[in-house]
């Protein structure tokens, strides 16, 4: 087993002895980030591998960066074989500053990359808006896949099929946490030092390989009636957003924009809609819906305004402290030809109602990393397939 700079191994087993995982313990401050459900033991052929930050670390925002800091770490996981991720359990110790976790795969060939950033980088990790911070191993490079999410109220979830994210020989994982301080009123007065367990098989023959596809729509919330300031101008707003986490965040709003509604302009509303074409043949298994504290409600169509229109995930009533992972009822054939949109309603009249908005000024509010900010991505489990 392979010590880490950031992430020292607790321990692997491949029985239900040591099944306890790690645990989330910490004040509730802007949400509750815990989970009550017990943990799942390990199954047939699998084992579990478990890591804990190395040393306790205060998140720190940049200049100009509000109260969020995204600070990636690498992690190890020693692999002399190929080997499949099956499931994933991130355990914040401090749930008062953890906003959300997304677990990175990143191949063989991006590991140099990484170890690199890792190894110029100060104190643990590195800070890393909009991805994984690492010019050669970003998502939208192809070079790094993203593969499990924690959010406040997340459990691992763990399909029926056999089915997992491989990981070849010589991979690493990169571990991305957001720290929001709106808590500790933008202070670096809580540290934290998380652990995280991986759920590793070796696989057979017939093991799918699983991709998480990330399904997105703008945002454009005006201010609610009655609310007025500098930062009501979407303009205004966006150059906020750019000042606090850079270019590549910044100039999502309008890309979105250009994305969904081509040629078109934004569309100031409550609802976004954003329609992706389906270019290969998959198979859905498992999806959840990310957005923050302004979410109401979100949905993934399959091929809506057709006879073969099918909801593959619906939640009605968007509750940031229950960001759960759920398991299609059955798996869902998607190819060539189909559409999924994504469907995301926003309530700008809930700043006034949540004691970490309501001291912040009024904003237009579009897609940024802030938790004061908003996002909008329906988040699916698949598997490639055959035509």
């Amino acid at each position: 087993m392979t010590l880490v700079t950031a992430f020292a191994a607790v321990g692997a087993c491949g029985s239900d002895a040591d099944s306890a995982a790690p645990s989330a313990t910490g004040p509730h401050g802007a949400h509750a980030g815990g989970s009550s459900a017990p943990p799942q033991p390990v199954r047939a052929g699998e084992r579990f591998l478990d890591l804990k930050m190395a040393e306790a670390y205060t998140p720190t925002p940049p200049e100009g960066g509000g109260s969020d800091e995204y600070r990636c770490q690498l992690i190890d996981p020693g692999l002399t074989r190929t080997a499949f991720l099956t499931g994933t359990q991130f355990a914040p110790e401090n749930v008062a500053i953890a906003h959300h976790a997304i677990v990175y795969a990143v191949p063989p060939g991006g590991a140099p990359a990484v170890r690199e950033q890792d190894a110029k980088t100060p104190g643990i990790g590195w800070q890393c808006f909009g991805g994984t911070g690492v010019a050669g191993a970003q998502v939208e490079e192809g070079d790094a896949a993203w593969v499990d999410t924690w959010a406040p109220g997340a459990t691992e979830t763990l399909l029926d099929q056999d089915a997992g994210h491989k990981l070849e020989p010589g991979s690493l994982v990169v571990l991305q946490i957001h720290y929001n301080l709106l808590a500790t009123d933008g202070k670096p007065t809580g540290s934290d030092r998380s652990a995280v367990r991986l759920r590793l098989t070796d696989g057979t023959p017939r093991t799918r390989e699983l991709e998480t596809w990330s399904l997105d729509a703008p945002t454009d919330l005006p201010c609610a009636a009655g609310e007025s300031g500098p930062l009501c101008d979407r303009a205004a707003s966006i150059t906020d957003v750019t000042k606090r986490f850079g270019p590549e965040v910044g100039d999502m709003a309008d890309d979105q924009v250009e994305e969904c509604n081509p040629g078109g302009a934004p569309k100031p509303g409550d609802t976004q809609t954003c329609d992706h074409e389906v270019e290969a043949p998959a198979t859905l298994f498992a999806g959840f819906g990310h957005m923050h504290m302004l979410g109401r409600a979100m949905k993934v169509e399959l091929n809506p305004g057709t006879p073969n229109a099918e909801v593959v995930l619906d939640v009605p009533q968007f509750d940031f402290d229950n960001q759960r992972l759920m398991k299609l009822p059955s798996p869902v054939e998607i190819g060539p030809g189909d559409t999924l949109r994504v469907t995301c309603t926003h309530d700008a009249g809930l700043r006034k109602l949540l004691p970490q908005l309501r001291k912040l000024p009024p904003r237009y509010v579009v897609w940024g990393d802030g938790t004061s900010d908003e996002m909008c991505i329906g988040i699916m489990t698949v598997s490639p397939r055959k035509s």
